[in-house]
């Protein structure tokens, strides 16, 4: 039966993946509970499948001054502000679980703004939106702003 992705292009059945591709699936499935259609559109292509998760792993995964459920909730802040629904309900998901926290997760996914943040947080989360619908209003006051709320450039930079 050929997957359901939504797309006008075929995707490979997840039994004619490689291995390492089918993997890589089938964590994600565990983990989250359903596999997203973007695992399953760059499975036609293996390296380029291979590329992408591995760029999402060094964003998303590295060590850092932001936690994985901040990262998830930037993520799911600009989805929402880009009305980009399939990424608001796929990295929800992700939120839900890196925070442990169903009820914050879905008041980012609907109005941030309105949501129960940290004051942290929610610095943080005006500052992602800045930079993805207005990244040319952006001066020093607001990274002072971050830096007053204890991220440095490396977290800035995330």
């Amino acid at each position: 039966m050929q997957q359901e992705t939504g797309s006008r292009w075929s995707v490979p059945e997840l039994d004619e993946m490689p291995t390492d591709v089918r993997a890589r699936i089938d964590e994600v499935a565990e983990k989250a509970g359903f596999v997203p259609n973007v695992f399953l559109g760059f499975a036609r292509r293996p390296a380029e499948f291979n590329a992408f998760f591995d760029y999402y792993d060094a964003l998303m995964l590295r060590d850092g001054g932001l936690t994985k459920a901040e990262k998830e909730m930037i993520v799911v802040a600009t989805s929402a502000a880009n009305d980009c629904l399939y990424c608001v309900d796929s990295h929800g998901a992700f939120l839900r679980i890196y925070s442990k926290d169903p009820l914050r997760a879905d008041q980012v996914a609907v109005n941030y703004r309105k949501a129960q943040l940290s004051d942290r947080q929610r610095v943080m989360l005006d500052f992602a939106l800045r930079v993805a619908t207005d990244s040319v209003s952006i001066e020093d006051a607001h990274i002072e702003e971050l830096r007053s709320h204890g991220f440095d450039d490396e977290d800035i930079w995330d």
